[in-house]
């Protein structure tokens, strides 16, 4: 039985990134259509069922071109998603010895000290100035 499936998924796309994460939002989606009842949970079923199929469609697709630029596109989003936070994250944390400002030009982040007083900020990035108050 497991050579017939492995024979089966030959040339196929199988599991990615992509189709992990929808079967995982499909998930909480039955879970959250199990807790919710009524109306709103019928309506759930609808997205619920598409999402499975989309699932398996890339799962079991033979155009595997197009399914791994399907799932770079995915990757490069929740790459650049999850690195705004991480910023974030960098940026509270260093709120008290810093301040961060955006360049007006080509709108990069820029960090300058705290507790200077009026200064001239000069963008690495494009070589832009401009005086603000730390």
């Amino acid at each position: 039985m497991r050579t017939r499936l492995a024979n089966f998924m030959i040339g196929r796309n199988g599991s990615d990134n992509l189709s992990r994460f929808v079967s995982v939002v499909v998930g909480i989606m039955i879970l959250v259509a199990a807790i919710v009842g009524g109306s709103v949970s019928s309506m759930l079923w609808i997205f619920i069922v598409a999402g499975l199929a989309y699932c398996y469609f890339r799962i079991f697709s033979r155009d595997y071109n197009k399914r791994r630029e399907e799932n770079m596109r995915y990757l490069q989003f929740k790459s650049e998603f999850l690195s705004y936070f991480h910023g974030a994250k960098e940026r509270f944390s260093q709120r008290r010895d810093y301040k961060f400002f955006r360049c007006p030009s080509c709108r990069a982040m820029l960090r300058v000290p705290r507790g200077k007083g009026k200064i001239k900020v000069v963008c690495r990035k494009c070589g832009a100035s401009f005086v603000k108050k730390t």
